[in-house]
């Protein structure tokens, strides 16, 4: 399904969902309490601001006596090949989340991906795919990366190392405007950025992607990630040590000037030599 057609979907699930409310006399807040989200969630579903997860659909048509309808709806629109199986339920939860902190320690966040980058990476993850295959993967990116842009969108904190800043992905041109990328969206407040930088110790606390994501309805969740792998962590235990193990590594990371001044500085690098190749 392209990005349009899924949008639209999802904006006929929000139409639905507030013509079913209002037909049954529920306010968004009494219709919150019933499926135990806030009435802002039900407001931002029936914008398509966000979208529900399954077991939110489910309790709205038990609420609503819907017959299933909303659930139907949404396992259509879940199940989306654009990502892998073991990240689909991260990407759905990235869309609820109110905070999200990322570190990488090798490639640029999917949220902050340019087309280009997100391309350059797809390829060299899947060299004898389709270009179908490879402009699904891509159109899922840039499409994660609308959540900040939008007025709700959630507290975003990167945590890159400098690997991310030295590595060449796609070559000097995709690399200098993917920097760039990132260094405006840190310059516009939409994101925080900070660099591990190699001299750090703290690289040693943490080697593999981590992110933790806050909600105003769900306890806190942690995503790790390895190759052709992930993981959602929801235990309370584990979400806190790697809580405490992402406090270390942004501790040990250069202040969000000093690393915006170097997320620059490599830019600059790789559009010089861009311009001279």
């Amino acid at each position: 399904m392209a990005n349009g057609s899924r949008q639209a979907a999802w904006e006929f699930f929000g139409a639905e969902l507030k013509r079913r409310r209002e037909d049954a006399g529920f306010t968004q807040v009494e219709l919150g309490t019933r499926v135990f989200v806030s009435g802002g969630y039900i407001g931002q579903f029936e914008q398509a601001i966000r979208k529900p997860q399954l077991d939110v659909a489910q309790r709205i048509d038990d609420a609503l006596q819907t017959d299933g309808i909303f659930e139907r709806l949404c396992r259509k629109l879940i199940d989306d090949r654009r990502y892998a199986d073991y990240f689909a339920k991260a990407a759905e939860l990235e869309t609820l989340a109110t905070s999200i902190c990322e570190f990488a320690p090798a490639l640029v966040p999917g949220l902050l991906q340019t087309p280009a980058y997100a391309k350059a990476v797809t390829l060299a993850m899947n060299p004898f795919a389709l270009d179908e295959f490879i402009d699904e993967k891509v159109s899922g990116r840039v499409e994660r990366g609308r959540i900040l842009k939008d007025e709700s969108r959630p507290v975003y904190w990167a945590i890159l190392h400098e690997n991310v800043l030295r590595i060449p992905v796609g070559g000097a041109a995709v690399m200098a405007e993917q920097l760039e990328h990132v260094a405006r969206l840190a310059r516009e407040r939409a994101v925080v950025a900070q660099v591990l930088p190699y001299t750090a110790g703290g690289y040693a606390v943490m080697t593999g992607d981590l992110r933790l994501m806050e909600f105003d309805d769900a306890p806190p969740t942690a995503y790790t990630e390895a190759v052709y792998s992930g993981s959602l962590l929801d235990d309370p235990a584990v979400v806190k040590r790697a809580q405490w193990a992402y406090d270390l590594l942004r501790a040990d990371a250069l202040p969000p000037e000093a690393s915006l001044a170097l997320i620059e500085s490599a830019a600059e690098g790789f559009r010089r030599c861009a311009s001279t190749t």
